[in-house]
């Protein structure tokens, strides 16, 4: 599996649920350029250092200590996309794995949570289901010493 797609098969991978293969698609391609520019630039800057007579390893340990850096600052815009799409595929899948894991324990699926809107900030929250709370019943009711207490009478 890359970045939570399977190749081939019926498709219930990870990603199938919300995420599209284009946007899937669209990482990898941005996550690709963004490794491949950096180094790229790493690159540049070793080549012109070797170029003034500075021995190549010492001129690839000085291109890693100011390329990658520099690519940070230099390709700000494609970082933003990368981080922005890695958000998004971790969001999904921490929805889709606590979408499985509540199927798991047998509670009935969510689709959507109903929102409501907040009254001092005016934006929409999704609403909690408020679950009553059980009530004590004569046989919950246990009058058994829990663990570290000392029974009575002893």
């Amino acid at each position: 599996m890359l970045f939570g797609r399977r190749w081939g098969g019926s498709g219930h991978g990870v990603a199938s649920g919300g995420v599209s293969d284009r946007r899937s698609d669209t990482l990898v391609r941005d996550l690709t350029l963004y490794v491949l520019v950096r180094f790229a630039l790493v690159a540049v800057i070793a080549g012109i250092l070797v170029i003034f007579q500075v021995p190549l390893l010492v001129a690839l340990i000085i291109g890693l200590v100011v390329g990658l850096p520099l690519g940070l600052l230099l390709f700000r815009s494609l970082n933003a996309r990368v981080t922005a799409g890695l958000a998004a595929r971790n969001e999904h899948r921490a929805r889709e794995r606590a979408r499985l894991r509540a199927e798991l324990r047998g509670e009935p699926l969510q689709e959507d949570p109903v929102t409501r809107e907040d009254t001092k900030t005016g934006e929409d929250v999704p609403e909690s289901p408020e679950k009553p709370e059980p009530e004590a019943t004569p046989e919950s009711t246990d009058d058994r010493p829990g663990p570290g207490e000392r029974p009575e009478g002893r």
